[in-house]
């Protein structure tokens, strides 16, 4: 019987239980979808440096999907990224369209490291069925995506590191190594950080004053919107912000703007 059809008796025969975890466990959810927002503002940041390798720092990766962005099939009007015989191939809603010359770039990555106050490792199937469960039953689509994404991550997983991202991220940057450029990256974590974000931004300005850096983050897209992203970043040692995106919270679609001040 699929509890679906009629969830009142399921959820009022095991409320004791429900009741219990939902005390126990905080929401985590990690949409692969945002990976396909993410690529252009990557595969620019690497144009940009002029750069063709790529260590990635993620911030608040729960499982670590968005930490293996180059092994997906990325899909836009002007052509396909990745690989042919991808598992996962991600497309969305082009606003603004992806220009082609930027899906010419190839990068490479060579380090992946998360930092989650509770990473989730779906190498564990318990694990990977807990963060199934945080998405909505009737939502089929991301549903499907989120087994691919498991099926894609298993054979290689990124490194995830439990700790909190304003303590812990200084000492991160400050194990950089020579040959490749350290991609700091967030979606939605930084605006649970409350007044703990500035510590985290302090953080990554400092990492890039000793040597170059990239900062990808979502904020607002401007004053007084906030009804969807503005995917911004950095590079040091130039340190003009970049508005290079806006793009829907879960990267369901995207206005690619390439370069605006």
């Amino acid at each position: 019987m699929d509890p679906w059809d009629d969830p009142v008796p399921v959820l009022q025969e095991r409320r004791d239980w429900f009741r219990r975890f939902a005390q126990e466990r905080g929401v985590q959810t990690n949409e692969v979808q945002r990976s396909w927002v993410l690529l252009p503002c990557f595969l620019e940041i690497a144009r940009r440096a002029g750069v063709e390798r790529l260590d990635l720092v993620e911030l608040g990766s729960s499982a670590g999907f968005n930490l293996v962005w180059d092994r997906y099939r990325h899909r836009y009007a002007a052509g396909d990224w990745g690989p042919e015989d991808a598992p996962l191939v991600l497309s969305g809603e082009e606003r603004g369209p992806v220009p082609g010359d930027l899906l010419t770039v190839r990068v490479g990555v060579r380090h992946r490291r998360g930092i989650d106050r509770s990473p989730i490792d779906v190498t564990n199937p318990d694990q990977a069925l807990l963060l199934k469960s945080f998405v909505w039953a009737d939502q089929r689509d991301r549903l499907e995506r989120l087994d691919r994404a498991v099926e894609t991550l298993r054979s290689d997983p990124p490194v995830l590191e439990e700790g909190d991202i304003a303590e812990r991220l200084s000492e991160v940057l400050a194990e950089r190594q020579l040959g490749a450029l350290t991609v700091v990256y967030a979606t939605a974590v930084l605006s649970y950080l409350g007044n703990r974000q500035g510590d985290v931004l302090s953080s990554v300005e400092t990492a890039g004053r000793q040597f170059p850096l990239a900062f990808v983050w979502t904020g607002d897209p401007r004053t007084g919107e906030h009804s969807y992203w503005g995917l911004r970043a950095r590079l040091w040692p130039d340190e003009d912000e970049l508005l290079l995106a806006h793009a829907g919270f879960h990267g369901q679609w995207l206005e690619w703007l390439g370069a605006s001040a």
